[in-house]
């Protein structure tokens, strides 16, 4: 179990895709998308964007309850046994209440968020940039982030 602060920003900042899990009428869904986050006294929100006619969003509109996922530092590690190959990895899963951001101004910093994010890079974006996306924050209600080391025998 990883709880410290400085580890959470460095694989949110490591990973880059996020597969957000949703579900209507019992029917699960997968999306494998690319995001931002800020992490401010242990309350994570991280934003995604989208295509304004995406089926997601029809889907987030009926159910905005949510899960995620997100792994960095995949390493597979073998062993003399099959039950002793492995992935060591780093990740982050959780639920969050899906919240469609309609707000120009909001919408244009998650956008930046996203970006820093994904790239390191600073970038603004003005009213016309945001209008053509749906910008989707996910207020994170809980999560836990997980290392699986490679086994000390096996190294």
């Amino acid at each position: 179990m990883i709880t410290d602060e400085q580890e959470l920003r460095r694989i949110l900042d490591t990973a880059k895709v996020l597969r957000l899990g949703l579900s209507v009428d019992g029917e699960p869904y997968i999306y494998p998308m690319n995001y931002g986050y800020t992490l401010e006294n242990g309350e994570l929100k991280l934003y995604l964007h989208s295509a304004v006619n995406a089926h997601k969003l029809e889907l987030l509109r009926k159910n905005p309850g949510v899960c995620f996922q997100l792994d960095c530092d995949n390493t597979p590690f073998e062993g003399k046994v099959a039950c002793q190959y492995g992935l060591a990895y780093h990740s982050i899963s959780g639920r969050a209440k899906a919240v469609l951001v309609e707000d120009v101004e909001e919408k244009m910093e998650a956008m930046s968020v996203l970006m820093k994010t994904q790239t390191g890079g600073d970038f603004t974006f003005n009213e016309r940039l945001v209008s053509i996306v749906a910008v989707i924050r996910l207020d994170v209600t809980e999560y836990t982030a997980k290392h699986r080391p490679i086994p000390e025998n096996l190294r």
